[in-house]
């Protein structure tokens, strides 16, 4: 019985590797092969392939000083009291990841924001041994994407396929650096695609492979049996730290919208809609009168929008983008936040009981501003912006800061531009309206509460 099972799995192991590399002929009848027959088949392998490939595969390391804050040690009084120099200290974080050479010619380079994200000095390492420093090109948080440049000679690039063409259960093989132990390549399928709702980036549409991904694989490349890229490898799932089976990449049309804008902006200039929506559940679509849940509602439409152009509604049901299905939020969102300004999109809307079409040309969100010398003399020189779309979304309030000249009362306080205020005095500040109400009021001492990347602290502007 184990005999029979043993030679089983023989043929069906058999069966799947004529069928991988396209050999039919392997599993037609045929004699018992010979020593010598056997000796000169040729083994299936992907090292031809890979041959082409790792060539373009990198690892990249990066030095990031970080300012070293201490409520104690920060006390300009304590700090004369011990003799501690004047300048801030700081600490050296470094970062290991891979990337991939995409652009031979120029030696772009694309990896992961979150490996050389705000880093000072980025080192690429390839394949030959040879060390260049890198030139930052431009980084995209919001997909996690980021583009590096050397200047290196008989560079090897790869293309990028489409990834619109990935199926689940293609082969795929990841390549990388994981853990710092050099160039490595696991293998595996693509185990599903859409991916979204994972990690901090909000533009998400990610390929879900079993080819083992570590710590280190970040900005490697994901890549299907011709040797195309079809991702970029940025995440694991593991409740351990260690690979479970469950890696994540960046598919590679994604990238390319993102890297194109990189490329020629330094930062990604993301169109928009204007509207708010929300998926259409049963209640809702029994509410509107509707036959199915597909789709998404409009809730709302801002004014002079895009959107408010192409005639949409609240209460309009979004059922198709581009001719395919729309069956989420997200969907929609990802559109919105990686087509580049200018791109027509064509939605298909549900509207009263009839279907009909309509193209909307994405344009730049407009954020209210304000000049803080309207509200107070002492905040001359620095000026106010509401939040963006997508920073609501992320649960943030307040008004942020888009400028602050040198030398104002606003910058000698300690005033950045970015930070965010959500307080002055003890009038919670949620909004740009909020703000401008408080014209005319002129305290003694003008106290904002700013939140930044360290937290929330109090800045006082004589």
């Amino acid at each position: 019985m184990l005999l029979r099972r043993f030679r089983a799995l023989s043929w069906l192991t058999g069966f799947l590797l004529a069928g991988f590399f396209g050999n039919a002929a392997a599993l037609a009848p045929n004699p018992a092969p010979t020593n010598a027959t056997v000796t000169a088949q040729p083994m299936p392998s992907l090292a031809p392939m890979l041959r082409q490939v790792t060539p373009a595969v990198v690892n990249i390391s990066s030095k990031t000083r970080v300012e070293v804050r201490d409520p104690y040690f920060d006390d300009p009084m304590v700090r004369q009291f011990f003799g501690l120099p004047a300048t801030p200290r700081e600490r050296v974080e470094q970062s290991l990841g891979s990337g991939v050479i995409v652009n031979a010619a120029k030696g772009y380079v694309l990896t992961n924001n979150h490996v050389v994200g705000g880093a000072d000095d980025i080192t690429v390492t390839l394949q030959d041994g040879r060390n260049f420093k890198a030139k930052l090109i431009g980084t995209d948080p919001d997909t996690d994407v980021a583009v590096v440049q050397i200047r290196a000679d008989h560079l090897q690039a790869l293309p990028l396929a489409d990834s619109s063409q990935l199926h689940v259960g293609d082969y795929v093989a990841a390549v990388g650096d994981p853990f710092g132990l050099g160039q490595t390549v696991t293998a595996g399928i693509v185990s599903a695609l859409g991916r979204s709702g994972l990690g901090d980036s909000r533009y998400q549409n990610f390929i879900q492979t079993d080819a083992s991904i570590n710590p280190g694989n970040s900005g490697g490349a994901l890549v299907n049996l011709r040797g195309q890229l079809v991702g970029i490898n940025t995440m694991i799932f593991s409740p351990s730290g260690g690979n479970v089976g469950i890696g994540f990449a960046i598919p590679s049309n994604l990238i390319s919208e993102v890297m194109k804008q990189l490329i020629a902006h330094g930062k990604v200039q993301r169109g928009n809609l204007g509207i708010q929506t929300q998926a259409v559940t049963p209640r809702i679509a029994k509410l509107l009168g509707l036959n199915s849940s597909e789709g998404i509602v409009v809730t709302r439409v801002d004014r002079g929008s895009a959107a408010a152009h192409a005639g949409l509604q609240p209460g309009d049901v979004l059922t198709t983008l581009n001719g395919k299905p729309l069956r989420s939020v997200q969907a929609l969102r990802n559109s919105e936040g990686l087509l580049p300004l200018g791109s027509t999109i064509t939605l298909g809307v549900l509207s009263n009981g009839h279907l009909r079409e309509v193209r909307a040309t994405l344009r730049a969100e407009k954020l209210a501003s304000l000049d803080g010398g309207q509200l107070d003399p002492r905040l001359r020189g620095v000026r106010f912006r509401e939040l963006s779309r997508d920073q609501r979304r992320q649960g943030l309030y307040g008004v942020m800061v888009s400028k602050v000249l040198a030398n104002s009362h606003a910058a000698r306080a300690g005033l950045n531009r970015g930070d965010i205020v959500i307080g002055v005095g003890s009038q919670r500040i949620a909004n740009l309206p909020m703000l401008r109400g408080l014209a005319g009021v002129r305290p003694r001492q003008l106290v904002l509460v700013v939140a930044d990347a360290n937290g929330s602290h109090y800045v006082l502007i004589n």
